[in-house]
């Protein structure tokens, strides 16, 4: 498999800033995370005034500060915040003490199997943090939210991809309620709000590639969940990159998709990385070869194929590689009360 990465030049927004980033305070929820950290590393090379790591794992944090802080560039800080983004009155205190100008919101649970089997968890990790991070940004008065989601929450079958498009819907519903406070005003939303959706990173934590990898270290076999079993993959430094580009065309509530080039077939990838490492692949026609790939049933919520789009129509955007959806989306006043009772129930246990 090949992946192809492009390169762009630096996009300005009407600031003049590079990806409105530059001389600014941003904020990178999830900092330690596989998304998170590499956004991180990306920003502090756009010339942030302030790089904010809030991350809720000490160890994580610990890690990215660490690696971060060898490559500060000159004039740049660093405050690492150790704390959950779900905890709203953290956030804002951080947001306001900070001066957070841009947050990117990539805090969350991703691992389908941890998430379905600690629905409870995950809800509350996906779908509170959103909420509290776009209510402290309105109050904060921040120029720009852009959540990471993914391809899982377009017709989810998991609880995964359910929290990240009940996230999605946040996002939005907040996004309606500064447009419409701005329209009656005569202006343009103070803060925007977008989100950026994607498929599967390669070298991400859960990634196949890293589990391949030591499969085939240690022998084999190599484990798939389903034979026809589809994936679209970008690497993590170019979806980052298109993270941040995206960042410069968020208008208010948009929803952004990253081209992810061919979908790849997951056997196909395996038996490639058999074939690279110079070891032969195992099967009916090669009953003495040195690695078997064996399939072991689709895990409760997964699917076969995912998908980017959940209405079928999207637009070009200036970018050749992101794309703008238009999709439905729930009306404030009808999610806000769903989203106080889950908030409830998820207290309740």
């Amino acid at each position: 498999m090949t992946t192809t990465t492009h390169s762009h030049k630096a996009w300005t927004d009407e600031g003049g800033h590079v990806t409105g980033i530059q001389g600014a305070c941003v904020c990178v929820t999830g900092a330690g995370g596989s998304i998170g950290s590499e956004l991180c590393r990306q920003i502090l090379g756009l010339q942030p005034r302030r790089l904010v790591l809030l991350e809720r794992s000490e160890p994580s944090l610990y890690a990215i500060h660490q690696e971060l802080s060898g490559l500060l560039p000159s004039g740049v800080e660093l405050q690492p915040v150790l704390g959950s983004a779900a905890d709203e009155a953290l956030v804002q205190r951080c947001f306001a003490e900070q001066g957070v100008e841009v947050v990117f919101h990539a805090a969350a649970y991703k691992h389908v199997p941890l998430v379905e089997a600690h629905p409870l968890a995950g809800l509350a990790n996906n779908v509170l943090s959103t909420r509290a991070v776009c209510t402290a940004a309105r109050r904060c008065g921040l120029r720009k939210v852009v959540l990471i989601s993914t391809d899982k929450a377009v017709r989810p079958t998991n609880v995964m991809g359910a929290s990240k498009r009940v996230a999605e819907l946040v996002v939005q519903a907040q996004a309606q309620e500064l447009a419409a406070a701005a329209l009656e005003q005569g202006r343009r939303p103070a803060t925007r709000l977008a989100m950026v959706r994607f498929g599967n990173v390669l070298g991400s934590s859960g990634s196949v590639v890293p589990l391949f990898r030591k499969q085939l270290a240690a022998g084999g076999p190599i484990t798939l969940t389903h034979p026809e079993i589809i994936r679209y993959f970008m690497t993590i430094p170019e979806a980052s990159q298109l993270v941040l580009q995206a960042a410069t065309l968020a208008e208010g509530g948009d929803v952004f998709l990253l081209d992810m080039g061919e979908p790849v077939r997951i056997k196909a990838l395996a038996q490639q990385m058999v074939r690279l490492s110079g070891l032969s692949l195992r099967d009916q026609s090669n009953p003495g070869g040195e690695i078997e790939i064996v399939c072991t049933g689709l895990r409760p919520g997964e699917k076969l194929y995912e998908e980017l789009l959940i209405d079928a129509e999207s637009e070009a955007t200036a970018h050749p590689l992101i794309y703008r959806a238009r999709e439905r989306s729930v009306p404030p006043e009808e999610l806000w009360p769903q989203i106080d009772a889950l908030e409830a129930a998820i207290e309740r246990q």
